[in-house]
């Protein structure tokens, strides 16, 4: 059995004014807060049937002032996006590592985590360029 990759479930941006951003995703593309998660400051916001995640950078505020943005708006000492999260069908662990396997990709520990259709399935790999993608599978069965 295989998977298929169906959409892009979520992605997650690190920001430096976690304020800011919510204002801003609110003001200008409409979105709403629909989780919170205070003790890691992380802000999940609805973004159609996707999810756009804020977390507050480990530099904080404090970095804007050093970090020169570039022509494209993002800074030129780190990286903003966190992850990028597609939502797969079938969640079936041993498709995954059948797949990625051969091309050399680690796939890490399957966890249930919160997406934009609720809490499933789903693992951590780094693309060739390191940037980190999760698989997530559909959401568990009410009950």
């Amino acid at each position: 059995m295989t998977f298929h990759v169906e959409r892009i479930d979520h992605v997650v941006l690190r920001v430096r004014d976690l304020a800011a951003m919510i204002r801003f995703y609110e003001q200008a593309l409409g979105f709403n807060v629909e989780r919170r998660l205070d003790r890691i400051n992380l802000v999940q916001m609805r973004a159609g049937a996707s999810m756009l995640d804020l977390i507050l950078s480990d530099a904080g505020p404090q970095a804007a002032a050093s970090e020169a943005p570039t022509s494209q708006g993002a800074t030129s000492q780190s990286p903003n996006m966190d992850h990028l999260c597609f939502r797969i069908e079938p969640f079936d662990r041993a498709a995954i590592e059948a797949r990625l396997g051969p091309l050399g990709i680690a796939v890490g520990e399957t966890f249930q985590r919160y997406g934009a259709e609720g809490t499933g399935p789903s693992v951590y790999f780094h693309d060739p360029e390191g940037n980190q993608i999760e698989l997530k599978g559909p959401p568990a069965p009410a009950g």
